[in-house]
């Protein structure tokens, strides 16, 4: 099957930008375009399109690596606003505003890095879980921000 999936498949595009590892990439479409974010050890967020390659955004504002990048279903189905949130090595969860080019929300519970953000497939993304080297996962709400549980028992982060 893996050879298969070789000789069918082809390089569609190379996306250039980061100085850096590329940790996390996600995917949207936006009407009619398509595009993906990337979160890098060079501490920007990168935007690009899809059909053209093109870089559309930077985030340079980062003081710390970009572990983690997702499209914010939340903002987008209720607010009507495209945002990206990211997770980095300041314990912190970022929301970023790429139309406006500004940052919206901070979730700061964590006590160590943040290696990785998931949106709750139900209730149109309301919810987020973060999981962190503080070896807890977080459940937020991200229409109020709070932090509505610590699951914890993790051994290491």
């Amino acid at each position: 099957m893996l050879d298969t999936f070789r000789e069918l498949s082809k390089l569609l595009n190379i996306f250039t930008g980061h100085m850096n590892f590329v940790y996390s990439i996600d995917f949207s479409t936006f009407g009619d375009s398509q595009v993906i974010c990337s979160g890098s050890l060079d501490k920007t967020i990168r935007m690009w399109d899809v059909k053209t390659s093109k870089q559309i955004q930077s985030f340079s504002q980062l003081l710390n690596w970009a572990y983690c990048v997702k499209f914010s279903p939340y903002h987008y189905y209720n607010r009507r606003r495209s945002v990206i949130c990211s997770s980095s090595d300041d314990k912190n969860i970022l929301f970023w505003d790429f139309k406006d080019n500004r940052q919206l929300q901070v979730f700061d519970g964590h006590n160590g890095w943040v290696g990785g953000i998931e949106f709750s497939p139900f209730n149109g993304g309301r919810y987020l879980c973060s999981g962190s080297e503080d070896n807890t996962i977080r459940l937020w709400d991200v229409e109020t921000s709070k932090s509505l549980h610590v699951f914890n028992g993790h051994e290491d982060g």
